[in-house]
């Protein structure tokens, strides 16, 4: 007896990528996108070019370990400060996220940004969705060629100039510039330069949705942060279902099925399948769907920004609104604006005057002329503001104890220097052995910057 043949099914562990040829969207939220691509690129490309002080406003040097923001400088000890801005930027993200999905995602995500940037390069060059389907679909020829050289170009050319941009954070962008006319830009420099223009030609050139599919990681934890009253892009299938193209005959739902919702999503997906960790919430398909609602004259929010509740429950907007300040969000809400208090609490009455004491441990205390016992030391002082000082040093701790340098220190601004200090006591001073000393610093005049040190004077046994 013969065993009919069995089916052996292949399960892909990857499916290669199909090329989606987004269509250009226009309306009230693509409008809003483009206000965000323009505020965001004219900060980034605009912020290294302010001079403050004279000098530039936002420069993270890293060679001389100073960051500066504007009237603010910042060095490797204020690094907590950088630590509560990332909570605060995580604590953002999650109350934004509860009230309104992938806001960020869709509007303001550098990758959202430049890919958006790099489809007008596309469309300009190539055409619509169409002409570039049919550009790719034709064998290679003169015009091919030419247009496919033009927009690789151009995303070469805008890639680059945001790699220059981007390392002109870190060096003085105006000194970088001279530099790369002159063609003797530094090799860490070049490096940056090219790394991060690739970074950018390919993100947004190439991978698109790639990135937010795959390698971004905030798509995998997004349903973390949602609940019923998160305002997401959602299909009303109440409204739509069931769908018919108005040709065939009579609908009974007002989706049309004319595929515009899924011709315009950057990710390619049909936002009609219900919510997705594809989606980035971007509200091209609202404008598509509200476009196509007007011309069959039909009401508008087919697909539009709405909670799970309200389309269960047909809740009116009022009643959303109301829903907003829920315990979730109250709770991210009170954390964030605590966290902010504190940060700027704390960064407006940092003291720039910092001093570290540290004691010579290659000079042994030592007795010297009328039996004095002295120790050597070394301050680290660093004058955290623009501004130069004068500080007055003082010792205190022991009966009689004195300094034998020079109590009277001036420092430039932003310097940082290494000042060597003897101290001494009188004979039979202090106990034998170690003695706990303080060190004071601080400025003449009505500065009130003032820093007090603990140190260790050894008397001999």
């Amino acid at each position: 007896m013969s065993q009919a043949p069995q089916s052996v099914s292949v399960i892909r562990m990857y499916a290669p990528r199909t090329h989606i040829y987004v269509r250009e969207a226009k309306g009230w939220y693509a409008n809003w996108r483009w206000v965000c691509v323009w505020l965001t690129q004219l900060v980034f490309y605009g912020l290294p070019w302010l001079s403050w002080n004279g000098r530039q406003a936002v420069l993270f040097d890293l060679a001389a370990r100073k960051f500066y923001l504007f009237g603010i400088v910042l060095w490797p000890q204020d690094l907590i400060y950088l630590a509560v801005l990332l909570i605060i930027a995580a604590f953002s993200l999650f109350l934004f996220t509860a009230i309104a999905g992938r806001v960020w995602c869709g509007f303001s995500c550098p990758q959202t940004v430049y890919t958006e940037i790099f489809m007008w390069f596309e469309r300009k060059i190539e055409g619509e969705r169409s002409a570039r389907i049919r550009l790719d679909r034709q064998p290679w020829n003169l015009e091919k060629i030419a247009r496919k050289a033009a927009k690789h170009g151009t995303w070469i050319a805008f890639a680059l100039w945001t790699g220059f941009t981007f390392v002109g954070y870190f060096t003085p962008i105006q000194a970088l510039g001279a530099a790369t006319t002159t063609l003797s830009l530094g090799p860490w420099e070049s490096f940056w330069v090219l790394f991060y223009g690739l970074a950018t030609y390919g993100n947004a050139g190439w991978l698109r949705e790639q990135v937010c599919r795959y390698m971004c990681p905030y798509a995998r934890f997004q349903s973390a942060m949602f609940d019923a009253d998160s305002l997401i892009v959602s299909y009303d299938r109440q409204r739509g279902e069931p769908r018919m193209a108005q040709a065939k005959g009579q609908a009974s739902g007002s989706c049309i099925d004319c595929s515009l919702c899924v011709q315009v999503c950057p990710t390619g997906i049909d936002i009609r399948n219900g919510l997705q960790y594809d989606c980035i919430g971007c509200a091209a398909c609202v404008d598509a769907c509200d476009s196509v609602m007007d011309k069959i004259g039909a009401p508008r929010g087919l697909i539009r920004f709405t909670t799970d509740n309200a389309l269960r429950h047909k809740l009116a907007a009022s009643e959303i609104a109301q829903r907003v300040l829920r315990p979730r969000v109250l709770i991210y809400s009170t954390l964030l604006l605590l966290v902010i208090v504190a940060f700027w609490t704390a960064l407006l009455n940092r003291n720039p005057l910092k001093m570290d004491v540290i004691r010579d441990r290659g000079t042994m205390a030592r007795e010297v002329e009328d039996g004095m016992i002295e120790n050597v030391y070394r301050l680290q002082v660093m004058n955290t503001d623009e501004q130069p000082h004068r500080y007055r040093l003082s010792v205190s701790g022991i009966e009689g104890i004195s300094l034998a340098t020079p109590g009277e220190i001036a420092m430039r601004g932003t310097e940082s220097r290494a000042i060597p200090v003897t101290i001494r006591i009188p004979h039979g001073k202090g106990q034998a052995g170690a003695n706990t000393i303080r060190l004071t610093l601080e400025a003449t005049g009505d500065t009130g910057q003032r820093v007090q040190e603990k140190a260790m004077f050894f008397v001999p046994r």
